[in-house]
């Protein structure tokens, strides 16, 4: 090819592309499956958990729960905007180990071409907003059904900016534990253990539903809950895979880790159910396949397929039990099982991958520490991420409960949520 045909081709493609592909330091390609991950990992609350937690729960509170997954949507947004993002990736100076600083509080200086890595920081802002809102979101399955609305509110609020903020500067923004080594490639620690520590403080200062655990109290539509499950599946190949922020083999080996976690997690449930139960049922499936993504999430960017088969596996094996104790023994009502699926579920990945990540397990490797030493790093983080949590969540609720009022009265509980506290039915011929 000649050197006149070269130029020809070059200025062909520049009236071809937009003006952006030649921008300095912009990756299209990453820019692009990041935004398609941002859209994914958003779509896993609203509508996926949306779904998931509201067919789960009676019909007389089915909407009380898509009410709250929609409105922490909305709070956790514009308390990102407003300093909390600041406060976990801005720099924080002499306090950089423990918290960010304030210079990007509503973002006075971001435009277009502001870049982080080699993608837009408006991209990386909203992939991480997502992220921000799905943490407290889940924290709604544990309360469901006896919870005030305005207590809700009050609670993720507070919540994000006591627990979530800090935890999430400490391994996400160069803080301490990320100094320390501390692995978390998109969540199993700064999401899941987080919310599910606090998932289980907060079963325990509401207290039990009425009629728990005597009174059953089935999922009032398995049809919804599975559609949610689905759309769960679906959008966490974008909370993993997007979390290589590029569009590489990083991401590609994620997403599959995730798959073959997610379906060995559901096997696995299922097989345990089935053999001790008699018959495997769609709830156990589907819930094997939440632990089974749960659990893999640490690791997802660390390890390969052998890593993410072993995950499942035990995901499906460890979270079914921890369910049968919290539930059967401690007799705690955590409505939609949120600490034994992803509080143990995150802590039993976080630990693991400190194992899996090794290349003598397929993984990517240890940089040069041993298994042993990786293994008390992540056994350190998911402690700290723990007690922190639990410590300010009771805060965080028994200060709401002194001021507001955490519960709904029990002739209020009895009547459904859906019409005390919104006036409104899911379902007009009930």
């Amino acid at each position: 090819m000649t050197t006149i045909t070269r130029a020809l081709m070059l200025m062909a493609f520049s009236l071809i592309l937009p003006e952006q592909a030649w921008a300095d330091g912009i990756n299209q390609a990453n820019t692009a499956w990041v935004l398609t991950s941002t859209a994914l990992v958003l779509f896993m609350t609203i509508p996926g958990l949306s779904l998931f937690y509201g067919g789960l729960v009676r019909s007389k509170n089915v909407l009380s729960v898509l009410m709250q997954c929609f409105a922490i949507t909305c709070l956790v947004s514009i308390l990102w905007l407003a300093g909390v993002y600041s406060f976990v990736f801005a720099d924080g100076g002499s306090w950089q180990q423990f918290l960010g600083g304030g210079s990007k509080i509503f973002l006075p200086e971001m435009g277009t071409q502001n870049l982080i890595g080699d993608i837009p920081e408006t991209v990386f802002f909203m992939f991480q907003m997502t992220f921000a809102i799905i943490t407290p979101a889940l924290i709604v399955g544990a309360f469901a059904e006896r919870m005030k609305f305005s207590a809700m509110l009050w609670f993720s609020g507070l919540w994000l900016i006591v627990v979530y903020m800090p935890i999430c500067h400490w391994i996400w923004g160069n803080g301490w534990l990320a100094v320390l080594g501390a692995k978390d490639f998109a969540g199993g620690i700064v999401i899941h253990v987080n919310a599910g520590v606090a998932s289980l403080v907060a079963a325990l200062v509401l207290g039990r539903r009425k009629g728990f655990p005597t009174v059953a109290m089935p999922p009032h539509n398995m049809t919804m809950v599975v559609t949610g499950a689905g759309m769960l599946w679906f959008g966490w190949f974008g909370f993993n895979g997007g979390s290589a922020l590029k569009a590489d083999g990083s991401a590609g080996m994620a997403i599959a880790v995730t798959h073959i976690a997610a379906a060995a997690g559901a096997l696995t449930w299922m097989t345990i159910e089935w053999l001790r139960f008699g018959k495997p049922s769609v709830l156990g499936i589907v819930t094997g396949m939440v632990a089974g993504l749960g659990t893999i999430t640490p690791a997802s960017g660390f390890v390969g397929p052998i890593g993410g088969l072993a995950i499942g596996v035990v995901a499906g094996v460890v979270c079914f039990y921890a369910t049968q104790f919290v539930k059967r023994r401690l007799k705690i009502d955590d409505s939609l099982d949120v600490f034994p699926v992803h509080g143990v579920g995150g802590c039993v990945g976080s630990i693991l991958t400190g194992v899996f990540a090794a290349e003598s397990f397929g993984g990517l490797g240890l940089n040069g520490i041993s298994i042993a030493e990786q293994v008390g790093v992540q056994a350190l983080a998911v402690l700290v991420t723990a007690a922190w949590s639990a410590l300010f969540s009771y805060v965080l609720l028994k200060l709401i409960d002194i001021c507001i009022g955490l519960r709904v009265s029990e002739d209020e509980e009895q009547q459904g949520l859906d019409i005390v506290l919104h006036e409104e039915t899911g379902y007009h011929n009930l």
